[in-house]
């Protein structure tokens, strides 16, 4: 099968699942090397597992490939014994570009390491509306030069160590109330104001060198008045092949979304996309149909053949960039993430002052998180780590953990009525909240104790959690 066959700009899923690991997979491998598939994404694993993967991936194509993973949080957000580091939205707060440059290095080197060498982040999107079900702490901020900063010193830092960047989601997923999981989202700002906010923290992610965008399955009417996704929209390509002058790899947003198909079907999607300008098509839900849908649309002409050479020059291009050796990330302004984490929460009170907590603590939970396809990381680290302290146990201060990231199942932003409901009975009587979630969901506390912000809920923040409540019990 020739380096230019078609099938190289399709990547397909691959995702651990306990038990049994990637065994599952065996056969949908087999079948996208058949097809010629350019690289995979793999979701989750403990680390060695995904490096025996990703090596048995490329012995078994018998040619380099692309493998990609959503790192938005360090190469621990996906696999288990690599470093994980707080969201975009809590290292902005620190205020500190070397940070973000440092995360974008560790995040980078330690992907490379395990031989995932395409890292999708970071997130150039703004937090722009409140309603966002998507978006939330996964962006740097809202304000287009504090995001446009971090974006180009995470760009930097990753192609310091020699991997792959891919700044998300072209044109900017920060103005939608629809999550384009479940639907088509529509931002109507005029074009002029996308310019100057919007559109900002690609075009510096743009100049520092991002080797990668992904789209947005989002319509833009100002940008495209036809309504059509970001993903198969040749203006919205057109804008960035031309004014911001990328010459880099475009590749969509997961395929399996809605609101990537709004209007048509995958079959037809995948080759609308590839003609609008996007060089490679992300986890179809079919890669079979998706391929054979190229070679169609290659056959009867309705793909010309320059359009797929030139989508094939930057995938070939790319794969040369991989063959570089990755290098340590330099040392950052922070020992660790564990003490980035502890900083965030050194200035977390969003409301009141800091005092002192009787043990044995009462920790009691409320979890906006759970439900939907995928299970959130568990609740109980911080649990854990106060009870290897013996500091729980009940008769105590009430200290209440509550939960609530963005998760594509929601279609929504905030807290939802039963854990709305949950805090109007837990809050009054607790000496602390932690809000593992965006501090705009502050708002949805009822008055009452102090809130102590730690952003996500991952074990690295949760066990910083812990650490700050020890020091206070």
């Amino acid at each position: 099968m020739s380096v230019r066959d078609v099938g190289r700009l399709i990547m397909p899923a691959l995702r651990w699942r306990d038990p049994g690991g990637y065994a599952h997979e065996h056969q949908a491998i087999s079948a996208a090397l058949d097809q010629g598939a350019g690289g995979f994404i793999i979701f989750g694993g403990p680390a060695f597992m995904a490096q025996a993967l990703a090596t048995d991936l490329v012995r078994r194509a018998g040619r380099p490939l692309l493998i990609a993973s959503d790192l938005e949080r360090g190469a621990g957000q996906q696999f288990e014994g690599l470093t994980e580091l707080p969201p975009p939205a809590a290292l902005a707060s620190l205020g500190d570009l070397e940070l973000v440059r440092w995360a974008g290095a560790v995040t980078g080197s330690e992907a490379r390491s395990i031989g995932v060498n395409w890292v999708f982040a970071p997130v150039a999107d703004l937090d722009l509306l409140p309603e966002n079900p998507i978006v939330q702490t996964r962006a740097f901020g809202s304000e287009p030069t504090v995001v446009s900063d971090c974006v180009r010193a995470w760009v930097e830092g990753c192609g310091s160590v020699h991997a792959l960047s891919c700044v998300k989601h072209w044109p900017g997923h920060g103005r939608t109330a629809t999550d384009s999981h479940a639907g088509l989202p529509v931002v109507g700002t005029p074009a002029e104001e996308l310019r100057r906010t919007d559109l900002a923290p690609f075009a510096a992610g743009v100049r520092a060198g991002a080797n990668a965008v992904m789209t947005a399955h989002v319509a833009y009417p100002a940008l495209d008045p036809s309504g059509l996704p970001a993903t198969r929209s040749r203006p919205v390509m057109e804008l960035l092949r031309g004014e911001l002058g990328f010459r880099g790899l475009v590749v969509t947003d997961a395929l399996i979304m809605d609101g990537a198909t709004v209007g048509t079907d995958e079959v037809r999607a995948v080759a609308d996309a590839v003609r609008a300008g996007v060089d490679v098509l992300l986890y179809p839900a079919n890669p079979r149909a998706a391929r054979e849908a190229l070679d169609r649309a290659l056959a009867d002409g309705s793909l010309p053949r320059a359009r797929v050479d030139e989508a094939l020059d930057r995938y070939a291009h790319a794969l040369d960039l991989t063959r570089r050796s990755y290098v340590a990330p330099p040392p950052g302004p922070y020992e660790s993430a564990a003490h980035v984490a502890d900083a965030l929460l050194d200035r977390g009170l969003a409301r009141g002052s800091a005092r002192r907590l009787a043990a044995p603590l009462e920790l009691v939970v409320v979890d906006d998180d759970l439900g939907g396809p995928y299970p959130p990381s568990p609740s109980g680290f911080t649990a854990d780590s106060l009870a290897a302290r013996s500091l729980t146990g009940g008769g105590g201060t009430k200290v209440l953990l509550a939960f609530a990231e963005p998760r594509a199942w929601k279609g929504r932003s905030g807290f939802s009525a039963e854990s709305r409901a949950a805090l109007a009975r837990e809050v009054p009587g607790a000496a602390l909240v932690v809000l593992f979630g965006h501090p705009r969901l502050v708002a949805e506390m009822p008055e009452g104790p102090p809130v102590l912000i730690a952003w996500h809920r991952q074990r690295l923040m949760q066990e910083a959690v812990a650490r700050w409540v020890a020091a206070r019990a």
